[in-house]
């Protein structure tokens, strides 16, 4: 399966670290928006965006290869985050986990809070594996 990104159509200003389009064929997967708790549901990194987004990024992977995908097959990330100044965290994240020329499509929303004040971000995933 061969999935194709393209940074920036023609007429759209390219990104930061994301594509405009992404697509492929195949099994398509979804994954729920993944907050900073470790395999015993306890907190990680308390007040500490980057800890938060390592710990998200690393249950993404989880949640992916139950799904018998990685990171390579990732099609849109979803970023909610309690403050925009958490994004260069959460790219340092991201960068070490992806393709970073073949990002895939992405959008960041700043809300005004998470389910438990505790959460700076959630990310979800989706991604597309051969049938």
């Amino acid at each position: 399966m061969t999935l194709t990104h393209i940074a920036a159509p023609d007429g759209v200003a390219p990104g930061n670290g994301y594509s405009h389009v992404v697509w492929g064929t195949g099994r398509f997967v979804a994954i729920s928006g993944q907050i900073s708790v470790d395999g015993e549901g306890k907190v990680v990194g308390l007040d500490d965006p980057a800890a938060q987004a390592e710990q998200v990024f690393e249950n993404l992977r989880l949640c992916l290869a139950a799904a018998g995908a990685t990171f390579a097959d990732v099609v849109k990330l979803t970023y909610f985050v309690t403050d925009v100044a958490h994004l260069p965290a959460i790219r340092a994240a991201r960068d070490a986990v992806i393709d970073t020329a073949r990002p895939p499509a992405s959008s960041a929303v700043q809300v005004a809070a998470l389910f438990r004040p505790e959460f700076l971000l959630e990310i979800e995933a989706f991604a597309v594996v051969p049938a």
